[in-house]
């Protein structure tokens, strides 16, 4: 396959123009009402699907709706509430372990603060990213599969990690990093299909430079 072109300065000022046209009021499609409920949300939609992480959370915030009651919680019954969620078990008990430590090194309020929200059980730089970018309009950029898939087809990347397509990303785009990362997530989902891409509904035809679907190492 002959080696892809990047995207030029011009065509880089093309696709913040029209993300930042059709998605600047675009947020998370994951339930909640407040940064409990978020960052909670934000831990099991990893390797799982916001529909999915929509129908579990509303029985697990009605029995468990902070973090000093799910502190206290029973592992098997936070298993038995999150079972039809992928690796149900770690996130069972990385969430229990969350909340324990929120009370403990935070007096019972969530941190939002990147690093500190690192430090909790489950809580990577994704899900630190995604909970800053949602809840406070950070200027981070989070990279999931969608943004990894989208941000390559389109040229701005061709790093094959995560964390150096993250890095690319926040050097190229610089600033309303929180419009880029929702617009790639909701443009990846339903128009830039890993599978079946909707090119007649492209922002870009003029842009993108494969339908290739590209994974992260």
């Amino acid at each position: 396959m002959p080696r892809l072109k990047k995207a030029t300065k011009e065509e880089i000022q093309i696709i913040k123009e029209a993300f930042q046209e059709k998605y600047t009021d675009a947020v998370t499609e994951l339930e909640y009402k407040n940064d409990y409920e978020l960052l909670i949300a934000i831990i099991l939609s990893a390797q799982c699907t916001d529909k999915r992480v929509n129908i579990i959370t509303p029985a697990l915030f009605e029995k468990y709706p902070d973090v000093f009651s799910l502190a206290e919680a029973s592992l098997d019954d936070v298993k038995e509430l999150l079972k039809t969620c992928s690796f149900f078990n770690n996130k069972a008990k990385n969430i229990i372990k969350m909340a324990r430590s929120v009370i403990e090194n935070y007096g019972g309020d969530i941190p939002h603060v990147q690093k500190e929200l690192m430090k909790l059980a489950g809580v990577g730089n994704k899900t630190a990213n995604v909970f800053m970018i949602e809840f406070e309009g950070a200027n981070l950029m989070a990279v999931d599969t969608h943004v990894f898939r989208v941000s390559h087809r389109l040229g701005l990347s061709y790093e094959k990690t995560v964390e150096k397509t993250e890095v690319e990303l926040v050097k190229k785009l610089k600033d309303d990093l929180h419009i880029f990362h929702q617009a790639m997530v909701l443009f990846g989902r339903y128009t830039c299909k890993a599978l079946s891409p909707d090119c007649d509904n492209c922002l870009f035809p003029h842009v993108c430079k494969t339908t290739k679907s590209f994974k992260p190492q």
